[in-house]
């Protein structure tokens, strides 16, 4: 037994406007429930006409958790049917759960069982099928219209699926078939890697949506398919495709992935998707022989310690910097205009401000902090596992700036730094490569060893730290 459902939503926060159910036996249509939902907020002028649904209309109509019994029992027992099924199927769950009820049915998606059973074609949208099978909807984008044309969708395409062979395996409990988005075939996830790299979420105009990195690339991307979350839903619904680089090493992919985003901007990247920086941390010492940590505008720095992407982010990072360090707010340019800060009376400044402390003490505590958002040394390569166990990863960082990534034969000597810079595949550096580089540096600390290399084509430069492996 089938339910075949279709709903219409707000949209935004996709509340629900209308359901649709149609009961199907596998031969016939035995019950039948429509209904409008008022959302319990507005509908988008937008909504409004793609569907026709207005506001006025929802107003008098049941709300949700009125027709929850009936949505509950008519699906009892039933296989939930939808074309685009995840979609249709995660709202309603989630009106359950909003309810403090758990709503579990068995899943088939019409968009996969088309793909399978009528391969080919340029779209599986519900329109497209319907013209391609000569179905006719008699209210586009209206539930019942649609939960109709899908009704009669799915009665063919159990008839072409005469030993129920495609049926049975997407049913199967042990099948990924019903976690995958619609628009992506089996094929795809079935031929990712599992080894450490980064990885495409691609639409279907090719478009990159979403760029990530993992240890395991499959296990990480069908993660992705059982997150329910807003977010993860949508970006699943749109991806058709996904394509991956292995890098062997795990730190390569963190800078990859960082490069990428930032190169391509994909939609669903919200975290590294921040314009270019502009805030500089730097530090200068006074009349008094105190050394301050200021921030300003980069173009007005020569070499900041730090970049940042606004204001706020350079004060709450200088504010954790204060507390670690016990430094004086006053003379880390946190609070101006006061004659003592504030943390001296709650104990977090040793009062530099009030001439309590000398600034010889002070200012070791003020490098330390210095020291810590800065490398040991300016000039250094990390080496790295690589793709396959014939070569090795690195990432190199000249003159306190990153300069790239690259993979090299574990055959070839690596004599000077300039056989590093032909290998090199160039990136830009910013304050997140600088962020993944210092966190994996810490981490490693035991395993950095130094090494002096003065060549003459590039004297300026000096080779002071190889992870060995």
């Amino acid at each position: 037994m089938y339910s075949i459902i279709d709903i219409e939503t707000t949209g935004h926060s996709n509340k629900i406007t209308e359901i649709s159910i149609f009961v199907f036996d596998g031969e016939k249509v035995i019950d039948e429930y429509t209904t409008l939902v008022n959302p319990e907020g507005t509908i988008p002028p937008f909504i409004t006409n793609l569907t026709g649904i207005t506001n006025a209309m929802v107003a008098n109509a049941p709300k949700f958790y009125e027709i929850a019994k009936k949505v509950n029992e008519i699906t009892k027992d039933t296989v939930f049917v939808a074309h685009n099924v995840n979609f249709d199927y995660n709202i309603i769950r989630q009106e359950f759960k909003d309810l403090g009820f758990d709503f579990k049915r068995k899943k088939l998606c019409t968009i996969r069982l088309s793909r399978k059973l009528i391969p080919g074609l340029k779209s599986y949208s519900l329109g497209a099928l319907c013209s391609t099978q000569n179905i006719v909807i008699k209210d586009r984008h209206r539930a019942k219209g649609d939960a109709q044309a899908t009704t009669i969708l799915f009665e063919k395409l159990l008839r072409l699926d005469t030993n129920q062979t495609v049926f049975n395996s997407f049913l199967n409990p042990r099948s990924r078939q019903a976690i995958l988005p619609p628009l992506l075939a089996k094929e795809v996830v079935d031929n990712l890697s599992e080894k450490t790299g980064v990885y495409y979420f691609k639409n279907n105009k090719d478009e990159i949506i979403y760029v990530g990195k993992a240890n395991n690339i499959k296990q990480r991307v069908l993660s992705h398919f059982y997150d329910k979350t807003k977010k993860e839903i949508s970006m699943c619904l749109e991806t058709s495709n996904i394509t991956f680089t292995e890098t062997g090493s795990e730190l390569v992919a963190l800078l990859m992935e960082s490069s990428e985003i930032k190169k391509i901007f994909p939609k669903y990247n919200r975290a590294q998707r921040r314009a270019q920086e502009s805030i500089g941390l730097f530090s200068y010492e006074d009349r008094e022989g105190i050394i301050h940590l200021a921030y300003n505008r980069l173009k007005l720095i020569s070499k900041p310690l730090m970049k940042f992407y606004n204001e706020t982010e350079c004060r709450v990072f200088l504010e954790k910097l204060c507390e670690q360090f016990e430094l004086c707010p006053k003379y880390c340019h946190l609070q101006s205009n006061v004659a003592t800060c504030f943390h001296y009376q709650i104990k977090q400044c040793k009062g530099i401000c009030r001439n309590e402390e000398d600034a010889i003490t002070y200012n070791q505590r003020v490098q330390q902090a210095i020291q810590s958002v800065q490398f040991n040394t300016n000039n250094f390569v990390i080496k790295e596992t690589g793709r396959t166990n014939k070569e090795y990863s690195f990432a190199l960082v000249l003159n306190g700036i990153y300069k790239g990534y690259g993979f090299i034969s574990k055959r070839k000597k690596i004599k000077t730094t300039e056989d590093y810079l032909k290998a090199i595949i160039a990136q830009k550096d910013n304050n997140d490569i600088k962020r993944i580089l210092r966190s994996y540096l810490k981490k490693k600390v035991d395993t950095i060893e130094t090494l002096s290399d003065y060549t003459p084509e590039l004297n300026s430069f000096e080779l002071c730290a190889i992870k060995q492996k």
